[in-house]
């Protein structure tokens, strides 16, 4: 297995934002029931009742109402149009304890080291044009003792699916993510680290697509 997103399905931020400007008036119709499951086991791994959790790659923000309010919420996403969604939500639903919506890069992230208690990213990596410089700003900011919580669709490794997943992979700068993601670089990316452990790792409903991961950060 290599632990490199394939060459040809290589994104910039240019394919993410241009992606999700025109996925962002049909996102919730067309990904929020298949994704559901991911979001709540995502919400409730990193909820953090009086602490601070980034959301990263917050989208709509179809997270945001699953977290308890006594957690402190921060979004950051690269798409406005998917983020004045994400605003309207938190005005309906009354989502008080979000501090802030914000239009930010998840591989450059403009705040402080150790700033937060824990760190969502809900089907981002698979997004992001460098999983592990991303995973690198997470780890920065999250505060000793915490975590970052991933919910992501992990690339089959034969058979029909990886063949799918490769012809997918092919027209990713369209589709806005990569199809094709192996475990490896989630996984090589802790070994690599000695303050990062795996603390948990799960298939997730609907037939075990996604997998839940909980990295926590050395106290």
């Amino acid at each position: 297995m290599t632990n490199a997103v394939p060459h040809e399905s290589a994104i910039g931020n240019a394919d993410v934002e241009a992606a999700y400007a025109r996925w962002a008036p049909i996102y919730d119709l067309t990904f929020a029931l298949v994704m559901r499951p991911g979001r709540v086991a995502a919400a409730a791994a990193a909820d953090r009742p009086g602490g601070l959790v980034l959301d990263v790659g917050v989208g709509t923000g179809l997270e945001l109402p699953l977290f308890d309010k006594a957690t402190r919420l921060v979004g950051i996403d690269l798409s406005r149009p998917m983020l004045a969604k994400a605003h309207a939500r938190v005005a309906s639903k009354r989502l008080n304890q979000v501090e802030g919506l914000l239009v930010m890069d998840a591989m450059h992230l403009a705040f402080p080291d150790a700033t937060f208690d824990a760190v969502v990213a809900p089907y981002v990596l698979t997004v992001v044009p460098d999983p592990r410089a991303s995973l690198d700003e997470w780890a920065r900011v999250v505060k000793p003792g915490g975590e970052i919580v991933l919910v992501n669709h992990v690339g089959a490794e034969r058979g029909a699916v990886a063949a799918i997943e490769a012809w997918l992979g092919r027209r990713s700068a369209s589709l806005g993510w990569h199809p094709q993601f192996p475990w490896a670089v989630i996984g090589d990316w802790i070994a690599a680290r000695p303050g990062m452990t795996l603390a948990e790792r799960r298939p997730l409903a609907p037939f075990g697509l996604f997998t839940l991961t909980r990295i926590k950060k050395a106290g």
